[in-house]
């Protein structure tokens, strides 16, 4: 372990400037915590004015190219908090760890797209790569994932990581809004982007499941092989139906590893309200794990935000500061062995099917009709409201294979009563 180890930081944002913040306020903490001065030398940022914005003294070099930072810095270890899956900030990943620099981030969208190739430069020049902020913010969870669970074989890691939905959701059904109107409200806020669209259709989300995956099952990282599915068509009235049935509406990532292989994807679901991650509200985020010898864990915490998200990129530093670390996905590559995915096609579980209707007899026969053909059975259903144009028809559906549904709902929506594109949700029994 040396004396004195020598952080570059590229991007000075909202969490960028958390982490200037905390690498120079908290020094004589992390100092005393690792026996090692952990020294800012140098910044990168396309804005000069954050450097005195954030009270960064002048003894720290300024950058506006952070290629050039690594170049000319004498950094250790360099710090990527810029976002982006490609661009500039994989360039000055693949610079940093080519000059053999630890290099810690924040980019889940990068690591989920290249962390192979990351892994693979990282253990081909010796150096650490940290990326505990990457997914659920200030939570723990790589580090408990890649170290605390070392010793178990992982069945499932599942969870909420994106806090702009389960914000949405949330309020939502405390308040009885519609989508649009909580989604505005959330930016206006501050809570959800002027685009949310990575957020709100699940890629957010993908990204962080992809790599908590990879991580537990011990697979290379794959984007491509996950469903995504997100939370635009989900309803104030599905939101209400939920709650009455005892469940509520979380978007979840999840990954399973069974016999056949590995599921991962991205879903909204009903879950029932006896269960813990069902009261993990607001912008909180939750990861549930179960492994062979610890049983079944819950990491709950903020999942975003300058200082949660500061804490993990520091704490990653302090790791490498004293010379610890993992590979990147807690295994060399030459362990890391592709696996079967099991799509999700496959699924069998209960779901949650709304259908917009004429109200005229015959249609919950013909419906019922279609899917019985599939195989499919109904456990409940329950119509809200009489209108001379049409009606909401809700029904819960027996354990069933998902193509089957799927299969039944494409006849279903071409009945010239069905008025909308039917809105399906699982529903995991977690």
């Amino acid at each position: 372990m040396r004396d004195i180890i020598k952080v570059a930081l590229a991007g000075l944002g909202t969490v960028g400037g958390g982490v200037a913040k905390a690498l120079l306020k908290q020094a004589d903490i992390l100092s005393d915590r690792t026996g090692c001065k952990i020294e800012l030398v140098a910044v990168s940022d396309l804005n000069k004015n954050r450097m005195s914005e954030l009270e960064i003294p002048n003894t720290v070099s300024y950058f506006s190219d952070c290629l050039e930072m690594v170049d000319k810095s004498d950094a250790d270890l360099f710090i990527e908090l810029m976002g982006g899956a490609d661009g500039i900030a994989y360039k000055y990943c693949q610079k940093v760890l080519n000059a053999k620099r630890h290099f810690v981030t924040a980019n889940k969208a990068m690591l989920a797209h290249h962390g192979n190739e990351i892994a693979e430069l990282s253990q081909k020049f010796g150096v650490l790569v940290g990326y505990e902020a990457a997914v659920a913010g200030g939570i723990p969870i790589i580090k408990s994932v890649r170290e605390g669970l070392v010793s178990n074989r992982i069945s499932q890691v599942y969870g909420i990581l994106n806090g702009t939905c389960n914000y949405i959701l949330t309020v939502m059904r405390e308040t009885g809004k519609a989508f649009d109107e909580v989604l505005a409200e959330a930016q206006k806020l501050g809570y959800a982007e002027a685009d949310p669209s990575f957020d709100i259709d699940g890629v957010d989300t993908a990204h962080k499941t992809a790599l908590l995956g990879a991580l537990a099952f011990g697979m290379p990282i794959d984007f491509d092989v996950l469903s995504v599915e997100g939370i635009r068509h989900i309803s104030a009235l599905d939101i209400s139906f939920a709650e009455e049935m005892g469940y509520r509406i979380k978007l979840l990532g999840v990954g399973r590893k069974n016999d056949k292989g590995v599921s991962l994807n991205v879903y909204p679901c009903m879950i029932p309200q006896t269960s813990e991650i069902a009261h993990v509200d607001g912008v909180f985020n939750a990861v549930i794990t179960e492994g062979d010898f610890v049983g079944h864990s819950m990491f709950v915490g903020r999942g975003a935000g300058e200082t949660p998200t500061a804490s993990a990129v520091v704490s990653d530093v302090a790791d490498i500061a004293m010379g610890r670390g993992l590979p990147l996905l807690g295994l060399p590559q030459s362990k890391v062995k592709p696996v079967s995915i099991v799509d999700l096609s496959e699924r069998v579980g209960k779901y949650y099917i709304r259908f917009e209707v004429m109200d005229k007899p015959g249609v919950v026969a013909e419906i019922a009709g279609i899917l019985g053909a599939e195989g499919v059975s109904i456990a409940s259903m329950i119509q809200r409201g009489e209108s001379k144009d049409h009606v909401p028809l809700m029904m819960i559906l027996h354990k069933s294979v998902e193509a089957r549904v799927q299969a039944a709902l494409e006849k279903i929506k071409k009945l010239d009563f069905v008025l909308q594109e039917p809105c399906m949700i699982r529903i995991e029994e977690v």
